[in-house]
C-alpha cells in the first residue's frame, strides 16, 4: 500500500509537459528512492486522465480504457511515495474526484496544484486551441472566454482546467489545508529553473540526482506564428485528418519550426482583457490566501505583469506573415525529402528481401522438399504423414 500518493492535477501551461519529461525519464532512478511514476508510455497518465473522466480525444480514448484503475493498482501496490501527474485531471467533475480519490486505497493523498497568472493563461490557451487545429479568432476566443455564461465547448473547458479556486474545491475539499499544495509559475524574467525549485521541493525531489534535460516541451509561439497557423488550419483541418496533423503540423511546424523564433511579438492581451485579467486574478488570490494551502511560491505571482505593448494576432499583415511562412515551406520540404529518403530505403529493403527469398525458393534443397510434399499429397496415407509430421512441429 502507497503511504503517500502526490496527486498533480493541473493546470494547463504551467511547465507540466516538462515536469512529466523529468519524471517519465528518470523512473529507474525514483524507484531507487522508493518514488514511484507509474507508465509505460510517456502519455500514460494523460491516458489515465481521459479514463478517469471518459473524455473523447481524437480517438485516443480507445486506447484509454481501463488505464485509470491500472494506474491506481500500482500506485495502490506501492511501499513508498507515488507520483500521478496530467494537467487535465484539473477539469474531473466532483463524482470523478470521489472515484479518484476512493481508487488510491488508503494512502495519504497530497493535492498539487500548478498554476499561473491569467495575463499569460488566457493568451496560452487560445495558442493551445490552434496548435490543436482550431481557427478561432482571437478576439472571437475572448469574448467566448469572458461570457458569463461559460456555456461554450470552449469556455467550459478554459474555466474547468484554469479557474484556481473552483478546481481547489472540487479536488480538495476533503483533504486538510496542509496536504493542498499551490505551485505558483514564477513572473515573467525569473530564473529559468526556479518553476523546477519550486516543484522539487513540493514533490520531495531536492536531494536526488535526477536528468533535468529538457527533451519534450510544450513551447510557445509568437504573434505572427501563431496567426500563421490559424491560417493554415482555416485552409486544412477539412482535407488532413487528426492522426496527420499532429506529427506534420503540431510537431514540425508549430513546435520544431515556427516556435523558434526569438525575435517575434509574444501573445498578450488588450488594455481592457489584461484590467479584467487582473481584477478577477486579485479576487482569487484574496479567497486562496484565506484557505491557508501550502503555497510553493508566493500568491502574488498569480496576479500577473503589468500591461505591455499589444499586438494583435488578428491584424497580422502579409508582411508579418511572410518569414513564417518560409520557414513552414522550407520545414515541409525537409520532411518531405526524409520521408522520401525513409520510403526508398524501405523499398530498397523489401527488394532484397524478396531476391534472398527468390534465391532460397531456387536452391536445389528447397526443389527437393516441394516434390516430396507433392507427391505425398497425392494419396491418402501421404497426406496423413504430412499431417503428423507438422503436428510435431508444432509441438516442438
Amino acid at each position: 500500500m502507497s503511504r503517500r500518493v502526490l496527486l498533480h492535477v493541473g493546470c494547463p501551461k504551467t511547465g507540466t509537459s516538462y515536469l512529466q519529461d523529468v519524471l517519465f525519464r528518470n523512473q529507474a532512478l525514483l524507484r531507487e528512492h522508493d518514488v514511484l511514476y507509474a507508465a509505460d508510455r510517456f502519455d500514460a497518465h494523460f491516458l489515465a486522465a481521459l479514463d478517469l473522466m471518459t473524455l473523447p480525444w481524437g480517438g485516443l480514448e480507445t486506447e484509454a480504457v481501463g488505464a485509470w484503475d491500472r494506474l491506481a493498482a500500482q500506485v495502490r501496490d506501492w511501499h513508498g511515495t507515488a507520483i500521478i501527474s496530467h494537467e487535465i485531471f484539473a477539469r474531473a467533475t466532483p463524482t470523478q474526484v470521489s472515484r479518484a480519490l476512493a481508487s488510491l486505497g488508503d494512502a495519504e493523498v497530497h493535492l498539487v496544484l500548478s498554476a499561473r497568472d491569467l495575463v499569460r493563461q488566457v493568451p496560452a490557451e487560445w495558442q493551445e486551441n490552434v496548435k490543436h487545429r482550431s481557427h478561432i479568432t482571437y478576439a472571437a476566443f475572448l469574448d467566448t472566454i469572458r461570457d458569463p455564461a461559460r456555456d461554450s465547448k470552449i469556455g467550459s473547458w478554459f474555466w474547468a482546467v484554469q479557474e484556481v479556486p473552483d478546481i481547489l474545491d472540487r479536488w480538495g475539499a476533503t483533504l486538510p489545508p496542509e496536504r493542498v499544495h499551490l505551485v505558483t509559475v514564477p513572473p515573467p524574467g525569473s530564473d529559468r529553473g526556479e518553476l523546477w525549485r519550486r516543484f522539487s521541493r513540493t514533490f520531495g525531489l531536492d536531494d536526488l540526482p535526477l536528468d533535468l534535460t529538457a527533451e519534450r516541451e510544450n513551447p510557445s509561439l509568437g504573434v505572427p506564428e501563431t496567426s500563421l497557423l490559424r491560417t493554415i488550419n482555416q485552409r486544412v483541418t477539412s482535407i488532413i485528418a487528426p492522426p496527420d496533423y499532429r506529427p506534420l503540423v503540431r510537431e514540425v511546424l508549430a513546435h520544431q519550426t515556427l516556435s523558434q523564433s526569438v525575435s517575434s511579438a509574444r501573445l498578450g492581451l488588450s488594455p481592457d482583457d489584461h484590467a479584467w485579467a487582473r481584477d478577477l486574478s486579485t479576487r482569487w488570490v484574496e479567497t486562496l490566501r484565506a484557505r491557508g494551502y501550502d503555497v510553493a511560491g508566493d500568491l502574488d505571482d498569480l496576479v500577473g505583469p503589468e500591461a505591455g505593448e499589444f499586438a494583435d494576432p488578428d491584424a497580422a499583415t502579409a508582411d508579418q506573415l511572410l518569414p513564417p511562412a518560409l520557414d513552414a515551406i522550407s520545414a515541409l520540404l525537409v520532411e518531405a525529402a526524409r520521408l522520401r529518403a525513409v520510403e526508398e530505403r524501405l523499398h530498397e529493403e523489401l527488394r532484397e528481401a524478396r531476391e534472398a527469398a527468390d534465391r532460397a525458393h531456387a536452391g536445389p534443397g528447397h526443389r527437393v522438399r516441394r516434390r516430396i510434399v507433392t507427391t505425398l499429397e497425392d494419396s491418402a496415407a501421404g497426406r496423413g504423414t504430412l499431417d503428423a509430421y507438422r503436428r510435431v512441429r508444432r509441438r516442438g
